[in-house]
């Protein structure tokens, strides 16, 4: 096991981050933008690193939701163009890793050279078996769940299923987040970064009983050292999912 400083607490099986503050972090140093943005993507893969060495199996990060298409459109495009970028810069380095990437999120949309980057790395580490880093791009919760809602009622209406077949296990595996390990599926940890106390449209379903950790620190400065005081929050939790303990 790596070492981490963090053995005696426990750690979130799966991890979701909602990536928040890289805007903000440029311009509070007079730089526009973009810049925070890129800064943002060079940090990803540090925490994925220190995550997998934690002992997390699943990390969800928030890359693009549903609802930035309505930023400036040349902060858009930047956006866009980062996993062509985070391919070639970083995919090796998390192949390395034995990291297994994937997706989650509405295709329709994407330009095609972002999703034929992405596309590319999760062929090249499909076969990894260590911890899963999930990109939520172009991702709405409430889209997801309505999508999922729609699947169960055109298969009812075509008589693959009747309304009794319609259970949690049913639904929650017409959700994008299916392809994961079902033991890993539901966040146990939630971290937002830069003050912002709020899902903002991120894994509503799969977020029922998850714990929530805000920090003011904005995302570019969210290192290891931040990661590790947030497993010791969590590790002071008691998750009690609606029950009492004996």
């Amino acid at each position: 096991m790596v070492t981490t400083g963090i053995e005696d607490k426990k750690v979130p099986g799966h991890l979701a981050i909602i990536m928040d503050g890289n805007g903000r972090w440029a311009q509070a140093q007079g730089k526009p933008r973009v810049f925070g943005h890129k800064a943002g993507m060079d940090n990803l893969q540090k925490i994925a690193i220190h995550a997998q060495n934690s002992g997390v199996k699943v990390l969800t990060v928030y890359a693009f939701s549903t609802e930035n298409w309505t930023r400036p459109a040349a902060e858009v495009k930047f956006i866009m163009s980062l996993p062509i970028d985070f391919y070639g810069k970083f995919v090796p380095t998390l192949h390395r890793e034995n990291i297994r990437i994937m997706m989650i999120g509405t295709r329709e949309g994407v330009p095609k050279s972002t999703l034929k980057s992405i596309d590319q790395a999760v062929a090249d580490t499909a076969a990894n078996t260590g911890m899963i880093l999930t990109i939520a791009l172009n991702y709405g919760g409430q889209n997801e769940i309505l999508d999922a809602v729609k699947s169960l009622a055109q298969e009812v209406k075509s008589g693959l299923l009747t309304t009794d077949d319609i259970t949690q296990e049913a639904f929650e595996h017409r959700l994008t987040t299916a392809i994961l390990p079902q033991v890993y599926r539901n966040p146990d940890l939630v971290i937002r970064t830069s003050g912002e106390n709020r899902l903002s449209n991120f894994l509503m379903w799969q977020t029922a009983y998850s714990e929530l950790y805000f920090t003011d620190t904005l995302w570019p400065d969210f290192d290891e050292h931040a990661l590790s005081l947030a497993f010791d929050a969590f590790s002071k939790r008691d998750r009690r999912y609606g029950g009492v303990k004996a």
